[in-house]
Protein backbone atom coordinates (compact mmCIF):
# COMPACT_ATOMS: atom_id res chain seq x y z
CA UNK A 1 0.00 0.00 0.00
CA UNK A 2 1.79 3.11 -1.61
CA UNK A 3 2.04 6.12 1.15
CA UNK A 4 -0.76 9.43 0.76
CA UNK A 5 1.00 11.80 -1.76
CA UNK A 6 0.22 14.87 -2.09
CA UNK A 7 0.71 16.85 -4.92
CA UNK A 8 0.35 20.31 -5.48
CA UNK A 9 -1.46 21.55 -8.19
CA UNK A 10 -2.04 25.38 -9.99
CA UNK A 11 -5.47 26.07 -9.10
CA UNK A 12 -6.05 27.79 -12.84
CA UNK A 13 -4.21 24.83 -15.11
CA UNK A 14 -3.62 21.84 -13.05
CA UNK A 15 -0.02 21.61 -13.83
CA UNK A 16 2.57 20.95 -10.99
CA UNK A 17 3.63 24.08 -8.66
CA UNK A 18 6.98 24.09 -7.77
CA UNK A 19 8.84 27.06 -5.57
CA UNK A 20 10.95 29.22 -6.84
CA UNK A 21 13.94 30.50 -4.31
CA UNK A 22 13.85 33.50 -6.49
CA UNK A 23 10.20 35.41 -5.55
CA UNK A 24 9.29 33.22 -2.31
CA UNK A 25 6.18 31.89 -3.72
CA UNK A 26 5.14 28.52 -5.71
CA UNK A 27 4.81 29.11 -9.42
CA UNK A 28 3.31 27.36 -12.43
CA UNK A 29 6.00 26.75 -15.17
CA UNK A 30 3.10 26.12 -17.37
CA UNK A 31 0.50 29.08 -17.18
CA UNK A 32 2.94 31.50 -14.94
CA UNK A 33 1.17 32.22 -11.92
CA UNK A 34 2.02 32.09 -8.58
CA UNK A 35 1.07 31.98 -5.19
CA UNK A 36 1.90 32.37 -1.82
CA UNK A 37 2.57 29.46 0.29
CA UNK A 38 -0.07 30.04 2.88
CA UNK A 39 -2.76 29.96 0.39
CA UNK A 40 -1.94 26.95 -1.19
CA UNK A 41 -1.56 25.50 2.07
CA UNK A 42 -5.42 26.82 3.11
CA UNK A 43 -7.03 25.82 0.13
CA UNK A 44 -5.46 21.90 0.04
CA UNK A 45 -6.19 21.99 3.70
CA UNK A 46 -10.27 22.67 2.63
CA UNK A 47 -9.91 20.62 -0.87
CA UNK A 48 -8.72 17.64 1.73
CA UNK A 49 -11.44 18.09 4.23
CA UNK A 50 -13.62 17.87 1.29
CA UNK A 51 -12.37 14.69 0.20
CA UNK A 52 -12.22 13.09 3.72
CA UNK A 53 -16.35 14.21 4.16
CA UNK A 54 -17.02 12.59 0.74
CA UNK A 55 -15.39 9.33 1.27
CA UNK A 56 -16.87 9.13 4.94
CA UNK A 57 -20.31 9.30 3.33
CA UNK A 58 -19.16 6.88 0.17
CA UNK A 59 -18.29 4.16 2.83
CA UNK A 60 -21.76 4.42 4.64
CA UNK A 61 -23.56 4.39 1.50
CA UNK A 62 -22.13 1.51 0.30
CA UNK A 63 -21.90 -0.45 3.43
CA UNK A 64 -24.31 -3.85 3.01
CA UNK A 65 -23.53 -4.14 -0.53
CA UNK A 66 -21.87 -7.32 -2.24
CA UNK A 67 -18.81 -7.83 -4.52
CA UNK A 68 -18.97 -7.78 -8.54
CA UNK A 69 -19.19 -11.23 -9.61
CA UNK A 70 -15.78 -12.64 -10.92
CA UNK A 71 -15.84 -12.65 -15.42
CA UNK A 72 -13.98 -15.42 -16.64
CA UNK A 73 -11.17 -16.18 -14.08
CA UNK A 74 -7.63 -14.24 -13.81
CA UNK A 75 -4.07 -14.92 -14.91
CA UNK A 76 -2.31 -17.46 -12.10
CA UNK A 77 -0.29 -15.06 -9.84
CA UNK A 78 0.20 -17.23 -6.89
CA UNK A 79 3.88 -17.97 -7.18
CA UNK A 80 4.52 -13.96 -7.07
CA UNK A 81 6.21 -13.12 -3.38
CA UNK A 82 5.68 -9.47 -1.61
CA UNK A 83 8.71 -10.49 1.05
CA UNK A 84 11.27 -8.10 0.34
CA UNK A 85 13.10 -9.61 3.81
CA UNK A 86 15.74 -7.42 4.94
CA UNK A 87 15.95 -5.29 1.64
CA UNK A 88 12.14 -4.25 2.77
CA UNK A 89 12.97 -2.76 5.81
CA UNK A 90 15.10 0.47 4.14
CA UNK A 91 12.44 0.95 1.03
CA UNK A 92 9.16 2.59 0.86
CA UNK A 93 6.41 2.78 -2.02
CA UNK A 94 5.28 6.19 -3.43
CA UNK A 95 2.23 6.70 -5.57
CA UNK A 96 2.58 9.23 -8.52
CA UNK A 97 -1.17 11.31 -8.40
CA UNK A 98 -0.37 12.39 -12.10
CA UNK A 99 0.35 9.18 -14.11
CA UNK A 100 -0.30 6.61 -11.13
CA UNK A 101 3.23 4.97 -11.26
CA UNK A 102 4.29 3.14 -7.39
CA UNK A 103 7.51 4.55 -7.14
CA UNK A 104 10.07 2.69 -4.71
CA UNK A 105 12.84 4.77 -2.99
CA UNK A 106 14.76 4.64 0.04
CA UNK A 107 12.77 5.32 3.22
CA UNK A 108 14.75 7.92 3.76
CA UNK A 109 13.99 10.05 0.74
CA UNK A 110 11.24 12.30 1.79
CA UNK A 111 10.55 14.11 -1.86
CA UNK A 112 10.93 12.87 -5.23
CA UNK A 113 10.34 13.37 -8.85
CA UNK A 114 8.57 10.46 -10.65
CA UNK A 115 10.84 9.18 -13.36
CA UNK A 116 7.96 8.66 -15.85
CA UNK A 117 6.22 11.84 -15.98
CA UNK A 118 8.08 14.53 -14.14
CA UNK A 119 5.73 15.32 -11.97
CA UNK A 120 6.88 16.45 -8.56
CA UNK A 121 5.50 14.60 -5.41
CA UNK A 122 5.71 15.12 -1.52
CA UNK A 123 4.46 12.98 0.57
CA UNK A 124 3.41 14.03 4.37
CA UNK A 125 3.72 11.37 6.02
CA UNK A 126 7.33 10.89 5.87
CA UNK A 127 7.33 14.01 7.95
CA UNK A 128 4.31 13.46 10.87
CA UNK A 129 4.54 13.18 14.48
CA UNK A 130 8.16 13.31 15.77
CA UNK A 131 10.30 13.14 12.78
CA UNK A 132 8.37 16.63 11.33
CA UNK A 133 10.86 19.60 10.89
CA UNK A 134 10.58 22.26 12.72
CA UNK A 135 12.39 24.76 10.64
CA UNK A 136 13.50 24.52 6.74
CA UNK A 137 15.93 27.44 4.44
CA UNK A 138 13.54 27.57 1.48
CA UNK A 139 16.02 27.54 -2.32
CA UNK A 140 17.49 30.42 -2.77
CA UNK A 141 19.63 29.99 -5.95
CA UNK A 142 18.02 28.23 -9.07
CA UNK A 143 19.10 25.70 -11.02
CA UNK A 144 20.41 27.95 -13.43
CA UNK A 145 22.34 29.63 -10.73
CA UNK A 146 24.00 26.09 -9.92
CA UNK A 147 24.48 25.01 -12.97
CA UNK A 148 26.43 28.54 -14.03
CA UNK A 149 28.47 28.07 -10.44
CA UNK A 150 29.72 24.81 -11.88
CA UNK A 151 30.40 25.59 -14.89
CA UNK A 152 32.80 28.54 -13.35
CA UNK A 153 34.33 26.07 -11.45
CA UNK A 154 35.21 24.34 -14.68
CA UNK A 155 37.07 26.53 -15.86
CA UNK A 156 40.63 26.69 -17.41
CA UNK A 157 40.41 23.07 -15.69
CA UNK A 158 42.16 22.11 -19.57
CA UNK A 159 42.76 18.17 -17.63
CA UNK A 160 39.20 17.92 -16.76
CA UNK A 161 37.20 15.07 -18.71
CA UNK A 162 35.07 16.33 -21.06
CA UNK A 163 32.26 13.95 -19.55
CA UNK A 164 32.16 16.66 -16.39
CA UNK A 165 31.88 20.07 -18.60
CA UNK A 166 28.95 18.01 -21.04
CA UNK A 167 26.08 20.12 -20.94
CA UNK A 168 24.24 17.61 -20.16
CA UNK A 169 26.02 16.20 -17.39
CA UNK A 170 25.84 19.72 -15.25
CA UNK A 171 21.43 18.96 -16.04
CA UNK A 172 21.96 16.15 -13.71
CA UNK A 173 22.54 18.39 -10.95
CA UNK A 174 19.92 17.90 -8.15
CA UNK A 175 18.15 20.23 -5.07
CA UNK A 176 18.26 18.47 -1.94
CA UNK A 177 17.19 19.66 1.31
CA UNK A 178 19.51 17.86 3.78
CA UNK A 179 18.75 17.43 7.35
CA UNK A 180 20.52 18.95 9.98
CA UNK A 181 20.04 18.98 14.18
CA UNK A 182 20.16 22.41 15.40
CA UNK A 183 21.51 22.58 18.85
CA UNK A 184 21.02 25.21 21.61
CA UNK A 185 22.78 26.20 24.77
CA UNK A 186 25.44 27.15 26.85
CA UNK A 187 29.30 27.24 27.05
CA UNK A 188 31.58 28.28 30.06
CA UNK A 189 35.58 27.85 29.81
CA UNK A 190 38.60 29.25 30.63
CA UNK A 191 42.10 29.46 28.18
CA UNK A 192 45.52 30.33 28.67
CA UNK A 193 47.75 31.73 26.27
CA UNK A 194 51.90 32.08 25.49
CA UNK A 195 52.07 35.52 23.75
CA UNK A 196 54.88 37.68 22.51
CA UNK A 197 55.52 40.85 21.33
CA UNK A 198 58.40 41.89 19.23
CA UNK A 199 60.27 45.73 18.01
CA UNK A 200 63.52 46.66 16.59
CA UNK A 201 65.93 48.96 17.08
CA UNK A 202 69.73 50.12 15.71
CA UNK A 203 72.50 50.46 17.97
CA UNK A 204 75.64 51.44 16.45
CA UNK A 205 76.41 48.90 13.89
CA UNK A 206 73.95 46.71 15.39
CA UNK A 207 70.47 45.84 14.71
CA UNK A 208 68.79 44.73 17.50
CA UNK A 209 65.15 42.71 18.33
CA UNK A 210 63.90 42.48 21.53
CA UNK A 211 61.12 40.26 22.26
CA UNK A 212 59.06 40.54 24.99
CA UNK A 213 56.90 37.06 26.51
CA UNK A 214 53.28 37.29 28.19
CA UNK A 215 51.34 35.17 29.76
CA UNK A 216 47.35 35.70 28.99
CA UNK A 217 44.74 34.12 30.59
CA UNK A 218 41.37 34.63 29.29
CA UNK A 219 37.38 33.50 30.84
CA UNK A 220 34.13 33.54 29.79
CA UNK A 221 30.99 32.01 28.61
CA UNK A 222 28.07 32.40 25.81
CA UNK A 223 24.97 31.24 24.96
CA UNK A 224 24.63 29.70 21.58
CA UNK A 225 21.57 29.11 19.26
CA UNK A 226 21.13 26.63 16.55
CA UNK A 227 24.35 25.35 15.72
CA UNK A 228 24.47 23.09 12.92
CA UNK A 229 25.30 19.33 12.31
CA UNK A 230 24.37 17.70 9.16
CA UNK A 231 21.98 14.34 10.15
CA UNK A 232 22.18 12.45 6.94
CA UNK A 233 24.86 9.45 6.73
CA UNK A 234 25.30 9.76 3.18
CA UNK A 235 26.54 13.12 2.84
CA UNK A 236 30.11 14.15 3.47
CA UNK A 237 30.18 16.34 6.96
CA UNK A 238 33.19 17.90 5.39
CA UNK A 239 31.34 19.14 2.23
CA UNK A 240 28.66 19.92 4.62
CA UNK A 241 31.10 21.94 7.02
CA UNK A 242 32.49 23.74 4.42
CA UNK A 243 29.36 25.14 2.39
CA UNK A 244 28.04 26.85 5.61
CA UNK A 245 27.23 28.74 6.97
CA UNK A 246 23.99 29.17 6.52
CA UNK A 247 21.70 32.78 7.44
CA UNK A 248 19.55 31.62 10.35
CA UNK A 249 17.19 34.65 9.07
CA UNK A 250 15.92 32.85 6.48
CA UNK A 251 14.49 29.64 8.94
CA UNK A 252 10.64 29.16 8.22
CA UNK A 253 8.30 26.97 9.84
CA UNK A 254 8.25 23.67 8.06
CA UNK A 255 6.12 23.17 5.38
CA UNK A 256 5.74 20.47 2.78
CA UNK A 257 5.10 23.64 0.48
CA UNK A 258 8.44 24.45 -0.24
CA UNK A 259 9.28 20.45 -1.18
CA UNK A 260 7.73 20.51 -4.46
CA UNK A 261 10.61 19.99 -7.55
CA UNK A 262 13.30 19.06 -5.24
CA UNK A 263 14.22 16.39 -2.70
CA UNK A 264 14.28 15.99 0.32
CA UNK A 265 16.30 13.47 2.84
CA UNK A 266 15.05 12.13 6.06
CA UNK A 267 17.53 11.66 8.70
CA UNK A 268 19.38 8.59 9.59
CA UNK A 269 21.93 9.66 12.00
CA UNK A 270 20.32 10.60 15.92
CA UNK A 271 20.80 12.96 17.79
CA UNK A 272 22.75 10.65 20.39
CA UNK A 273 25.13 9.82 17.53
CA UNK A 274 25.57 13.68 16.86
CA UNK A 275 26.29 14.84 20.13
CA UNK A 276 30.50 14.74 19.66
CA UNK A 277 30.39 16.77 17.02
CA UNK A 278 27.92 19.07 18.40
CA UNK A 279 30.22 19.49 21.25
CA UNK A 280 33.35 20.00 19.54
CA UNK A 281 31.49 22.71 17.62
CA UNK A 282 29.74 24.55 20.67
CA UNK A 283 33.13 24.08 22.27
CA UNK A 284 35.51 25.43 19.31
CA UNK A 285 32.83 28.53 19.33
CA UNK A 286 33.62 29.18 22.61
CA UNK A 287 37.68 29.14 21.45
CA UNK A 288 37.29 31.36 18.92
CA UNK A 289 35.28 33.71 21.03
CA UNK A 290 38.26 33.66 23.70
CA UNK A 291 40.51 33.78 21.27
CA UNK A 292 39.30 36.72 19.39
CA UNK A 293 40.48 38.86 22.60
CA UNK A 294 43.74 38.48 22.36
CA UNK A 295 45.09 41.53 20.28
CA UNK A 296 48.00 43.51 20.29
CA UNK A 297 50.86 40.81 20.06
CA UNK A 298 53.00 39.99 16.92
CA UNK A 299 52.04 36.23 17.97
CA UNK A 300 50.02 33.85 19.92
CA UNK A 301 49.77 30.15 20.89
CA UNK A 302 47.28 28.49 22.73
CA UNK A 303 48.47 26.50 25.79
CA UNK A 304 45.58 25.42 27.73
CA UNK A 305 41.67 25.32 27.94
CA UNK A 306 38.95 23.66 29.80
CA UNK A 307 35.45 23.87 28.93
CA UNK A 308 31.85 22.86 29.81
CA UNK A 309 28.65 22.90 28.25
CA UNK A 310 24.92 23.21 29.38
CA UNK A 311 23.20 21.53 26.47
CA UNK A 312 19.88 23.02 25.92
CA UNK A 313 17.46 22.20 22.76
CA UNK A 314 17.50 20.37 19.79
CA UNK A 315 15.64 21.60 16.43
CA UNK A 316 15.23 19.45 13.01
CA UNK A 317 15.81 21.68 10.14
CA UNK A 318 16.24 21.17 6.68
CA UNK A 319 18.66 23.14 4.55
CA UNK A 320 19.02 23.79 0.50
CA UNK A 321 22.13 22.22 -1.20
CA UNK A 322 22.21 21.25 -4.60
CA UNK A 323 24.26 18.37 -5.70
CA UNK A 324 25.90 16.65 -8.26
CA UNK A 325 27.23 12.97 -7.74
CA UNK A 326 29.90 11.13 -10.50
CA UNK A 327 31.82 9.06 -11.40
CA UNK A 328 35.08 8.98 -13.30
CA UNK A 329 37.79 6.24 -13.78
CA UNK A 330 35.68 4.33 -10.91
CA UNK A 331 35.51 6.56 -8.12
CA UNK A 332 33.28 9.12 -7.18
CA UNK A 333 33.84 12.80 -7.24
CA UNK A 334 30.94 14.89 -5.48
CA UNK A 335 29.99 18.83 -5.76
CA UNK A 336 27.90 20.43 -3.44
CA UNK A 337 26.53 24.14 -3.70
CA UNK A 338 24.58 26.00 -0.57
CA UNK A 339 21.36 26.69 -1.88
CA UNK A 340 21.29 29.67 -0.23
CA UNK A 341 24.53 31.75 -0.88
CA UNK A 342 26.52 29.67 -3.71
CA UNK A 343 29.53 28.56 -2.07
CA UNK A 344 30.81 25.91 -3.75
CA UNK A 345 32.71 22.65 -2.95
CA UNK A 346 34.11 19.77 -5.34
CA UNK A 347 36.71 17.71 -5.69
CA UNK A 348 37.55 17.54 -9.79
CA UNK A 349 39.64 14.85 -11.63
CA UNK A 350 42.32 14.58 -13.96
CA UNK A 351 41.79 13.30 -17.45
CA UNK A 352 45.67 11.52 -17.13
CA UNK A 353 45.83 10.27 -20.54
CA UNK A 354 45.32 13.65 -21.97
CA UNK A 355 48.15 14.49 -19.41
CA UNK A 356 50.61 12.51 -20.32
CA UNK A 357 49.60 12.60 -23.71
CA UNK A 358 50.32 16.51 -23.78
CA UNK A 359 53.59 15.54 -21.92
CA UNK A 360 54.51 13.04 -24.61
CA UNK A 361 54.01 16.26 -26.86
CA UNK A 362 56.13 18.50 -24.97
CA UNK A 363 58.78 16.05 -24.60
CA UNK A 364 59.02 15.25 -27.83
CA UNK A 365 59.25 18.76 -28.77
CA UNK A 366 61.78 19.70 -26.95
CA UNK A 367 63.62 16.65 -27.85
CA UNK A 368 63.73 17.54 -31.62
CA UNK A 369 65.19 21.33 -30.13
CA UNK A 370 67.81 19.91 -28.32
CA UNK A 371 69.18 17.63 -31.68
CA UNK A 372 68.62 20.92 -33.88
CA UNK A 373 70.77 23.30 -31.47
CA UNK A 374 72.88 19.98 -31.23
CA UNK A 375 73.24 20.00 -35.10
CA UNK A 376 74.39 23.78 -35.30
CA UNK A 377 76.44 24.62 -32.67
Amino acid sequence: MPTQVTNYQCPSCTGPLHFSGASGRLECEYCGASYDVAEIEALYAEKEKKAAEAQQATEEGGAGQGAPAADGGAWDTSDFCEDWGAEGDGMRAYGCPSCGAELICEESTAATSCPYCGNPTVVPGQFSGALRPDFIIPFKLSKEDAVKALKSHYKGKFFLPKSFTAENHLQEIQGIYVPFWMFDGEAEGNARYEATRSHTYRSGDYEITETEHYDVYRAGSISFEKIPVDASSKMSDDYMDSIEPYDHQDLKPFSTAYLPGFLADKFDVTVDQCRQRADQRCEGTLEAVLRNTVTGYNACSLKQKTASLKRGKVHYALMPVWMLNTKWDGKDFLFAMNGQTGKLVGELPVNWRKFWGLFAAIAGSLSVLGSLLFIFM
